[in-house]
């Protein structure tokens, strides 16, 4: 008989979380617990996912109410979403309270939340980026910075970056894949990436459809010789959210299997999972 794997996600009523949770609900190998961390600034004290009440627990109030939902649920898994400016904060609550998790904010003191983890008797998933064939195309130019130091030595890089116009910061997945591109020789400056935030110049010019307006990354890089005879372009078009939830669910049961083997205070990434998942 298949165990369920009982997940918690936090970070609700954020739209990612939402998505996150319809689709906890339409796994049959996991099952939502119906609470969910939130900030302070929250109102509310329950949304409504696919028909299911889940409860929102304040900052004042966590630390008690965690205690009876362990003793009611058992042993679960935390997804966290929530606000970069509570990252830390958060890693150091799901290690007091032994909360094994997976975290896709981006934000924070990376590595005193990896220090963290690693102080604790927890095991995480951490990443900025939860898509693992981006992180995937990410890892490829990696290995390419690192073994080609010249190979575009002297040409001339553009960088096109769109996504829904309430993401105010530049895309880190295009400085990421700036600095490999640099590592390989463009001498590219990051803020001549070009950002596109206008939902009407993204739908007539760039072809992004209307559904998707509120939420995509479109990303297009394009390298050009000195002599303007060779090009190369590499884009990744990324409508709606649910590549990103699929690698969440997925860490989530990469990390279930690694506790399950005794995993303890260490810190996984999304390519542990990637090499994970073709051995």
């Amino acid at each position: 008989m298949m165990v369920k794997v009982k997940v918690m996600v936090n970070g609700l009523p954020g739209n990612v979380c939402r998505m996150i949770g319809a689709h906890i609900l339409k796994d049959d190998r996991l099952t939502l617990i119906p609470y969910s961390l939130t900030g302070p600034e929250i109102d509310i004290d329950q949304i409504t996912i696919e028909g299911q009440t889940v409860a929102l627990i304040g900052p004042d109030s966590r630390n008690a109410r965690i205690m009876t939902i362990k003793d009611q649920y058992g042993d679960f898994i935390s997804i966290d979403f929530t606000h970069p400016s509570a990252v830390n904060r958060n890693a150091r609550f799901y290690g007091t309270f032994d909360l094994p998790f997976v975290m896709g904010t981006t934000g924070g003191d990376i590595q005193h939340l990896q220090d963290t983890v690693l102080k604790s008797s927890i095991s995480a998933v951490i990443a900025p980026n939860m898509a693992k064939q981006i992180v995937g195309l990410q890892a490829m130019l990696d290995y390419g910075a690192k073994n080609f130091p010249e190979l575009f030595q002297g040409y001339q890089l553009e960088v096109k970056e769109s996504h829904q116009q309430d993401k105010a910061d530049t895309s880190g997945t295009a400085k990421a894949m700036v600095a490999y591109f640099n590592a390989m020789g463009t001498g590219f400056a990051e803020d001549h990436i070009q950002i596109e935030r206008d939902p009407a110049v993204q739908q007539t010019i760039w072809g992004i459809p209307e559904a998707y307006l509120d939420g995509h990354g479109w990303h297009t890089y394009k390298l050009t010789s000195p002599d303007g005879t060779a090009t190369f372009e590499i884009r990744h078009n990324i409508n709606g959210r649910s590549i990103y939830t699929e690698g969440i669910l997925e860490a989530v049961h990469f990390l279930q299997n690694k506790i399950k083997n005794g995993s303890r205070g260490k810190v996984f990434s999304m390519i542990d999972l990637i090499k994970a998942s073709n051995t």
